[in-house]
């Protein structure tokens, strides 16, 4: 059986979304898309990759592929393990957005080889070396069906003509996190009740918590404990004011 044969138009579009995902991907490099190639399996093979499909007016899957200095500084952050789904979700949008107005899914983590191989076995599937250097860091993958036609039609896309790389700061260390999204929570206190006492709760019923009365309330991110505060009322909606910014290993005292 005959390979597909990727067209000159697909391949730019290709170029034109990896570039649009540079711009927000999270790195602590310098990097820049490379010319891109058919989808292999080992375009990159160190790191995690990041899968999601997207439907609109486009339909297809995208694959990032982040270097291991993300991954483990996801996973060794000062604020506990974070989601790097979430991390390279940014990226993804971007990405497919390239294509027209889209829905992105959630996304699934995978191996990189997991994720690059199975996009490879579609159709007409282009991979977008991301490069520092000769060197690969990341890789951008996508398979669309059908990929719009090379004359700017189907989906709006726009072709972009760029006169040297993207600008992309040098970051390192917690620094290429800090455009992240995360859930941030406050927490008055807590309690433990039965089944019981539970089912037994009516409309006026009061639950007493085991902080007293004008103690701060904890603010957390993801769960994890990192600064204390007083509550307050901001344009009619309730806000912490912090006063104590908890360092890493005293959440219990």
């Amino acid at each position: 059986m005959t390979a597909p044969t990727i067209t000159a138009p697909q391949l730019a579009l290709a170029r034109n979304a990896a570039e649009a995902a540079l711009g927000v991907l999270p790195t602590s490099r310098p990097l820049v898309a490379a010319e891109p190639i058919a989808a292999t399996a080992d375009a990159l093979t160190e790191g995690q990759a990041v899968t999601a499909r997207f439907s609109g007016a486009a339909s297809g899957e995208v694959v990032v592929v982040v270097g291991q200095d993300l991954a483990d500084a996801l996973s060794q952050s000062p604020l506990g393990e974070l989601d790097l789904t979430a991390a390279v979700r940014p990226a993804l949008e971007a990405a497919a957005r390239v294509f027209g107005p889209v829905v992105l899914d959630p996304g699934v983590v995978m191996e990189p080889q997991v994720a690059l191989s199975a996009l490879a076995a579609k159709d007409d599937a282009v991979a977008v070396p991301l490069v520092e250097g000769n060197q690969v860091r990341a890789v951008l993958a996508l398979a669309l069906n059908p990929w719009p036609s090379g004359d700017g039609a189907g989906g709006g896309v726009a072709r972009r003509e760029t006169a040297g790389p993207p600008a992309v700061q040098l970051r390192g260390g917690l620094d290429m996190l800090q455009d992240v999204e995360m859930e941030v929570s406050a927490e008055l206190g807590r309690t433990r009740m039965s089944v019981r006492e539970l089912l037994s709760l009516t409309p006026g019923a009061i639950v007493e918590l085991d902080r007293a009365a004008g103690s701060p309330a904890d603010l957390l991110v993801n769960g994890r404990l990192i600064a204390r505060g007083e509550v307050v009322v901001v344009d009619e909606n309730f806000g912490i004011r912090v006063t104590e910014i908890v360092s890493p290993g005293t959440e219990r005292e």
